[in-house]
């Protein structure tokens, strides 16, 4: 069984209930619980900074924002001098995946909350792909349990292209409708499957009727960069966000079309600088654009951080700091209806506030939640006790079979001395991928891979049903220069395992590994293991420290580099080689797939 919440994660009483205290301390008739003196209120609503301002909150909720809180301080009041610095509201992140950073939701909070962020809208479809609605049922219960806000988008695409791969589960339009009755969820998460919504699929059509019956928001996921009829299709269908935009134009298109235009910052996806010339440039109005970082390696959490990193590079982008603070907080609120309790500091909001020493570098003293300081320094002050995962959740990595190196080998036409491949290739820093060709080698009547022209083999294997499948491909971008292999079982959005290598006997030690831990990511050179980050949480996350799991994928890295990868985050785009909703080639358990026609395409050109 999960361990109960802390009684630091009890969420104050609804502003209807508080109503008539809060006026009491507002009217200086009841003392507040906290007053924050002397601050420079970055007020989100009115776009201004105004000095010399005092905050009340009382019972979690903000009571009183004003000049003066000097008639609500009361013996039992905790006063903090905030010393001219700015009062900024709690940070939200629109749009991420909990998993992407390789650890449970309570050590991401424990992660993120000395950056600032407070309130967060995660979609599990991860593990929703490996464990189905139970899975997703565990992670929304454990966020629930958390001192911050940590709302639940139900997964629309479970598998994420049906007929194109294979996932762990499926998730049908019942499913969806259940979870909209269930206390933390706040919408539907991307719908993916654009082509989909675009010809009018039933699931993807009943399971949006069922968001917008229940008064939830749709979050979208067009993947495309074609802006004529299908676009126009899929924003029909009811997605109200997107965050897969890469260039201005992207951007103007769904503000135009009535949806929320999100610019990500993850460890890997960089699509914010490119975006926000819309505002800058064009002078789109801002109130349409929220931050967010999709998926944020758990090294990018510890050692650069999250929305504060987003905020702080939206601002190097020309954006005035109010203005990129609005599009991290109130703008994001409203999206999801929730400007009632989150986005802003003013009152019967929830009390979650920063104290912050230099706006425009984001420098984050104090960092508040519910009217309780959670983090002073950089540093967490409260303990978030771990959340257990049952034995369900664990044990998933099934291959069948313990692989050997000539399950990797790919034989060529009968009598070729060369062949004409198709070849996934790498883009660094985005999530699509190109589609490129190149001439091979056959040795022995086998494929041979081209290190020196950076082409080298992608295996996907098979892991929810120990069929014992494997998917032989190419790719390039990663610039291997030695004998190595690496393998995870993190591979959106059905995550079989992922294996890239430039020898076939690492590949299969690589692979057999992770089924001996239960998944994770592990790198073999020459028989040796480099590098191994356990993942024994559906094969999708760690059950250690952030810190813990953060040095050991920064080793990772480092050994990923000596192998010649110099690629930024290189981890993030191995595990992305088999999402089959992204143009334009992917791999999955079905073969090699083109994402611009949606179909099954053959290696050989």
């Amino acid at each position: 069984m999960a361990k109960k919440p802390a009684a630091h994660a009890t969420k104050p009483k609804p502003w209807t209930e508080m109503a008539t205290h809060l006026v009491d301390v507002a009217m200086g008739r009841k003392p507040a619980d906290l007053v924050i003196r002397n601050g420079r209120w970055v007020n989100v609503h009115s776009g201004e900074i105004i000095a010399g301002t005092d905050i009340a909150i009382a019972g979690g909720r903000f009571a009183y924002c004003g000049p003066n809180a000097s008639h609500a301080i009361g013996q039992g009041t905790k006063v903090v001098d905030a010393g001219g610095r700015y009062l900024v509201p709690g940070l939200c992140d629109a749009h991420m995946h909990v998993e992407s950073g390789m650890v449970t939701v309570t050590e991401f909070c424990r992660a993120v909350i000395p950056h600032g962020t407070t309130s967060m809208f995660i979609d599990p479809h991860e593990i929703a792909n490996v464990l189905g609605l139970p899975g997703v049922r565990l992670m929304h219960d454990e966020a629930v349990a958390m001192p911050i806000n940590v709302h639940v988008q139900m997964p629309s695409c479970v598998p994420s292209a049906p007929g194109l791969e294979h996932a762990g589960a499926e998730l049908t339009v019942a499913d969806v409708a259940e979870a909209m009755t269930w206390e933390n969820i706040i919408g539907l998460g991307e719908v993916m499957n654009f082509p989909g919504v675009a010809a009018n699929d039933p699931v993807m059509s009943g399971e949006i009727a069922a968001t917008v019956h229940a008064g939830k928001t749709v979050g979208g996921h067009y993947a495309s960069r074609d802006l004529g009829l299908p676009f126009h299709g899929y924003v029909a269908g009811g997605p109200e966000d997107d965050h897969e935009g890469t260039r201005a134009e992207d951007a103007i298109a769904r503000v135009r079309q009535g949806m929320k235009a999100m610019l990500r910052l993850g460890s890997a996806w960089y699509d914010v600088a490119s975006q926000i010339k819309a505002v800058t440039e064009s002078g789109i109005d801002p109130r349409n654009f929220i931050l967010c970082t999709d998926d944020s390696h758990s090294g990018t959490l510890v050692h650069e951080g999250h929305m504060d990193r987003v905020v702080r590079h939206a601002i190097s982008q020309g954006l005035k700091p109010v203005t990129a603070i609005q599009m991290a907080t109130i703008n994001t609120a409203q999206h999801f209806r929730l400007e009632r309790e989150i986005g802003s500091i003013a009152p019967g909001r929830l009390g979650d506030l920063l104290i912050v020493s230099d706006l425009a570098a984001m420098t984050i003293d104090e960092v508040y939640a519910r009217g309780v300081r959670l983090a002073k320094g950089g540093k967490l002050k409260i303990d978030i006790p771990a959340y257990d995962y049952p034995k369900t959740a664990k044990n998933t990595v099934k291959l069948g079979k313990k692989l050997k190196a000539g399950d990797f080998d790919i034989a060529a036409p009968k009598g070729a001395n060369e062949v004409r491949v198709r070849v996934i290739g790498v883009i660094e820093n985005q999530a699509p991928t190109r589609a490129l060709e190149a001439d091979l080698p056959v040795e022995d009547g086998l494929v041979a891979m081209d290190r020196r022209n950076d082409v080298c083999q992608i295996a996907l294997v098979e892991r929810h049903r120990g069929t014992g499948g494997v998917t032989n491909a190419f790719v390039s971008g990663f610039g291997y220069m030695s004998d190595c292999a690496m393998a995870s079982s993190v591979a959106h959005d059905a995550h079989h395992i992922i294996c890239v290598g430039t020898n076939k006997q690492d590949m299969a030690l690589a692979v057999n590994r992770l089924g001996e831990v239960g998944g994770g990511v592990v790198l073999f050179s020459k028989g040796k293991e480099l590098a191994l980050v356990e993942m024994p949480i559906a094969g999708l996350m760690s059950d250690e420290r952030a810190e813990i799991v953060a040095a050991k994928a920064e080793k990772l890295t480092e050994a990923m580099r000596k192998m010649g990868c110099s690629l930024n985050n290189a981890y993030m785009q191995h595990s992305l080689l088999a999402l089959v909703v992204i143009p334009e080639l992917r791999i999955s358990d079905v073969g090699l797939i083109d994402v611009t026609t949606f179909r099954k395409i053959d290696l050989f050109v």
